[in-house]
């Protein structure tokens, strides 16, 4: 890994070997390779801070007031 100080704590990796014979070596290479790329992935894998506003959001005009019952039809004249 990087070897960073204030990088969070990976859990310990299980490694199963389901065909062929690797080395000590080759073997070692793929963890590295392997828990390299998954502390980049959760790394990356946040969530924004504030949700995205969609296009209608951004266009929509604000709701109008509601209308007055109690004025009736003469609540259209001014």
């Amino acid at each position: 890994m990087t070897g960073t100080d204030d990088a969070p704590e990976l859990p310990s990796v299980v490694v199963e070997v389901v065909r062929g014979a690797p080395t000590e070596e080759e073997l070692a290479a793929a963890i590295v390779v392997v828990t390299e790329e998954y502390a980049r992935e959760v790394a990356g894998a946040t969530a924004p801070d504030e949700p995205v506003r969609s296009r209608w959001e951004l266009n929509a005009r604000g709701l109008r007031q509601p209308l007055d019952r109690a004025a009736g039809w003469n609540g259209f004249t001014a």
